[in-house]
């Protein structure tokens, strides 16, 4: 008789956590979602034109392709879109004034 409620009561135990396992497999997912609808909402979208000179750094992920081309010979290749800034040609520097501190007087 023993055997039997033990038996039964091992089964509600593995039943449980079937169900613990479950719920913590939802909420994971429930977890990733939210993290990949906040982490898409970080990714700036960037528009280029054709013609437009770019910056290239680091290209070596190659997930979203763009096809560009060299300025100086004139080969086209793909390279990752996220990797390229918009060039700047007639980018000023500003001057800088420089103030030289005193030591404070006793």
């Amino acid at each position: 008789m023993e055997m039997e409620s033990v038996g039964r009561c091992q089964k509600l135990d593995i039943q449980e956590l079937e169900e613990i396992r479950n719920d913590a497999y939802e909420n994971a997912l429930v977890y990733k979602e939210k993290m990949k609808e906040f982490h898409d909402k970080l990714i700036t979208r960037k528009q280029f034109s054709i013609g437009q000179k770019v910056l290239l750094y680091d290209s070596t992920l190659k997930i979203f392709t763009v096809e560009i081309q060299s300025e100086e010979t004139q080969k086209c290749f793909k390279v990752n879109g996220q990797r390229l800034k918009p060039f700047y040609e007639n980018f000023q520097t500003h001057t800088i004034e420089e103030i030289d501190l005193e030591e404070p007087r006793t």
